[in-house]
């Protein structure tokens, strides 16, 4: 394999990670943006919805009912966490989301292990998808091709309604001045509720499609997290162009790092989020509080 053709192999791998990346993180930016609450729960979500499709795929032996089902889980348990709880919660300071959504987070990964237990699980993926594609004469995996095309598809889609529907105005406009929003009529309770349902529901579906890649397991909430907060800090709290950047960037420094030099990957990781936020305090597209 010629320099160039590792280079494009690893740089099509990179688009397949950052789309995984980036469902996760724009359901981060997505209930921060309109909500001003950072998630802490969302990397117990992208478990716990992955563990959800899981099942579900495996009950009616089909790949596509659990990428349905994972999503709708995930958004459905998000719906009644903000519902039941969250909604008394939005007169008071920020401190009091980080700790309840901190104590959801912990919940949610033990309920995980109570339902489905501690062992490793997987997801069978349609036949078609175990194939490969010829790639400048190299092979890729096809479910790695599909992941860049949905994921950006999805991610396509959520900007379309952002910016096109007069759902994305209302969420625009609750996120800028949610008391005038309110005066002109507008049940703002409801269109946060949806707005945190939708963000819990990309945590869940992005869990779902990572799993044939990494297998599902106790945990995997954690490092997603992670994960997510670095995007978030290298793009900007509350911007969607700087989630999509940063899930490139991250997925790029975890691709190349994990080929080129593996003992340092996540370093590089972290060492690129230091550079970012030296030089951009508030990340590559946010601003400065």
């Amino acid at each position: 394999m010629n320099s160039w053709q590792v280079w494009l192999n690893l740089s099509l791998n990179t688009l397949a990670l950052a789309s995984l990346l980036a469902m996760l993180t724009v359901g981060l930016t997505l209930i921060f943006g309109i909500m001003r609450i950072m998630n802490f729960a969302h990397g117990a979500l992208y478990m716990f919805g992955a563990y959800a499709g899981i099942s579900a795929a495996r009950f009616f032996d089909n790949f596509w009912i659990g990428l349905v089902a994972a999503p709708l889980v995930a958004g459905a348990v998000g719906s009644v966490f903000e519902l039941l709880l969250m909604r008394h919660l939005y007169k008071r300071d920020g401190s009091s989301f980080l700790l309840i959504t901190f104590g959801w987070a912990l919940v949610l990964s033990e309920l995980t292990r109570l339902i489905w237990g501690s062992n490793t699980r997987d997801v069978p993926i349609p036949e078609a998808f175990n194939d490969v594609l010829l790639i400048a004469g190299e092979p890729f995996p096809l479910y790695r091709a599909f992941l860049i095309v949905f994921g950006f598809s999805v991610l396509g889609l959520l900007i379309v309604v952002l910016l096109k529907t007069r759902l994305g105005l209302l969420i625009r406009s609750i996120s800028q001045n949610p008391e005038m929003t309110h005066a002109l009529g507008v049940d703002v309770g409801v269109v946060r509720s949806l707005t945190f349902a939708v963000g819990c529901a990309f945590a869940g579906l992005g869990g779902y499609l990572a799993v044939p890649l990494i297998t599902g397991y106790i945990g995997m909430g954690s490092a997603a997290i992670i994960d997510s907060f670095v995007i978030v800090m290298i793009g900007g709290m509350g911007s969607f162009i700087g989630s999509a950047v940063g899930s490139i960037l991250v997925g790029a420094t975890q691709t190349f790092g994990n080929f080129y030099i593996p003992d340092f990957a996540l370093v590089l990781t972290y060492i690129l989020m230091i550079c970012v936020l030296f030089y951009r305090p508030g990340g590559l597209f946010g601003e400065e509080e």
